[in-house]
């Protein structure tokens, strides 16, 4: 990473600390252990999917909701990284707490992750806006993309040594029970999400904002509607943040998902983590070349490419009946997943002023987060009166197509829309 500052390797590695999170507790151990767990209980395998996806949105609600405000008090100079390790800490904490709750609470499972969603999710907020800070508006796709790209490949480590350490357990090489193994995978991701956060900490400083007023509180809000009523003077912020909110639901939703719905469909768990790990791996070249393309076509063709790549997606699932359908569909979106979040994020920070980039990152949050509400909800809601998750993953669908119908109204470039 000669090519790039100390700021922007820095802020990039943070990608590479926290997506040991995305991937072992979003999305493969985590839901692995919580469906153990629940159906021990005696909760249906329709139901436990549904449970995981009210949580996830109840916390990308609360998210939602504290987001834009929080962003506005971070524009201070000197508050956006207190707001950042403020989350971070919290999020990290939880995480490593998860394999302290005992036996088959599958209800305080749930609480937990609840709080370690906020924690990882409310830190993306002010870390997403710091890419203001660390790098020149050019080189934003690249510097996004690329953050992507080591996140995949850096929670390749922490997977591999949760995956040997499960699989070694349920066979009886190592003295672990199943499911103390998967808790030891939670202290693994805490650890590792703590230890690379250190030279974010360390060498990432806010470079833009606004000076500090004696009410910071009231001055925030009196700001944040300011905010919002002037928006809308932003042609391409709003239009862009309007599409956003439905096509980010469904790639969010698929993410947090996924894996249910594979144990739904019979998929044993070794296999599954294994597709998972392979899917990481795919993934983090896919991203890198989403940004060179983006350079070459423009972010906003990329965008297109990702949406339609994953409308494929949720029409393959439906039909989804043997291993190596979720092989195939695994694949799809690991071609898709991270280049269309970085070319999001780096597309929105062209595009919002500098020195409010907090603040304006508060309501790409609030669009994104009320959007993460909408689709595990509509997933949940429709495994439940089907009795089927096949035809909640084929509806989010929708929401593809109404994202990408309103992508078109956005100009390619700021000077075109403000």
């Amino acid at each position: 990473m000669g090519m790039f500052t100390k700021e922007e390797n820095s802020w990039m590695l943070y990608d590479w600390a926290n997506s040991a999170y995305s991937i072992i507790i979003t999305t493969a151990v985590f839901p692995l252990y919580y469906k153990s767990v629940a159906s021990n209980a005696g909760v249906s395998l329709s139901h436990s999917t549904a449970y995981l996806g009210y949580t996830v949105a109840i916390a990308t609600f609360i998210l939602a909701m504290i987001g834009p405000i929080l962003g506005t008090i971070a524009d201070y100079q000197g508050l956006k990284k207190k707001f950042f390790l403020f989350f971070f800490v919290m999020g990290s904490a939880a995480t490593a707490s998860l394999a302290f709750v005992p036996g088959d609470n599958w209800l305080w499972l749930l609480m937990i992750y609840t709080i370690t969603a906020i924690g990882f999710h409310g830190a993306n907020i002010f870390y997403d806006a710091f890419l203001v800070d660390v790098t020149r508006e050019e080189r934003m796709n690249t510097i996004s993309a690329r953050g992507f790209g080591l996140g995949y490949i850096g929670s390749t480590i922490p997977f591999i040594l949760s995956i040997a350490i499960i699989l070694l357990a349920d066979k009886g090489i190592l003295p672990l029970a199943t499911s103390n193994a998967s808790r030891l995978a939670f202290i693994i991701t805490a650890i590792w999400w703590f230890s690379f956060t250190i030279p974010m900490l360390k060498n990432v400083v806010q470079l833009h904002g606004i000076e500090r007023e004696p009410k910071l509180l009231s001055g925030s809000f009196r700001r944040l509607g300011q905010t919002f009523k002037e928006i809308r003077k932003y042609r391409t912020v709003f239009l862009f943040l309007l599409a956003y909110f439905f096509y980010i639901d469904g790639v969010g939703t698929i993410i947090s998902m996924s894996t249910a719905y594979g144990t739904d469909l019979g998929i044993s768990a070794t296999s599954l983590l294994i597709i998972l790990f392979v899917t990481q791996v795919v993934a983090a070249p896919f991203a890198i070349l989403y940004g060179r393309l983006a350079q070459k076509f423009t972010g906003k063709k990329m965008l297109y490419v990702g949406i339609g790549v994953y409308i494929i997606v949720c029409i393959y699932a439906f039909f989804l009946k043997t291993t190596m359908d979720f092989w195939v569909l695994a694949m799809l979106v690991a071609t898709s997943q991270g280049g269309i979040q970085a070319l999001s994020r780096s597309y929105f920070a062209q595009l919002v002023p500098k020195e409010k980039s907090n603040e304006f990152f508060g309501f790409y949050n609030i669009f994104g987060k009320f959007a993460s509400v909408m689709g595990p909800l509509l997933l949940g809601v429709t495994a439940q009166l089907t009795g089927s998750s096949a035809y909640g993953v084929f509806s989010l669908v929708i929401l593809f197509i109404i994202g990408g119908t309103l992508l078109a109204f956005v100009p390619e470039s700021r000077e075109r829309a403000v």
